[in-house]
């Protein structure tokens, strides 16, 4: 319907021959126009988000790959006696932590 009613106006504007092409957002689609629209904004805006998310994580990752400075920090924290979040054996301690997986919600 709303093609059909868009070639109609390109028909009509054809025959007056005054322009070449017509703007399809001017074509009124019944109140559907708005709602395209609002879809395709929120869909355009979520691709320039994620697009300039990357090149932001792009640039910090590959700023300068000698730096070491992260393995220094973390020397650092676990001397102070911080947890290794990757170590196999504070997962496995932690999947049995029923306070942690009550707070979850996954027990009752």
């Amino acid at each position: 319907m709303m093609f059909k009613k868009l070639a109609q106006k390109l028909n009509i504007e054809k025959n007056n021959k005054n322009s070449a092409a017509i703007n399809p957002l001017d074509v009124d689609f019944d109140g559907r126009k708005s709602v395209f629209l609002d879809k395709l904004t929120r869909t355009a805006v979520n691709m320039y988000e994620r697009k300039s998310d990357i090149k932001k994580f792009t640039k910090l990752a590959l700023s300068n790959p000698e730096n070491d400075s992260h393995n220094r920090i973390m020397d650092e924290l676990f001397s102070k006696g911080v947890i290794d979040a990757s170590d196999d054996e504070k997962l496995l301690e932690l999947s049995d932590n029923t306070r942690f997986l009550r707070d979850l919600g996954l027990i009752d």
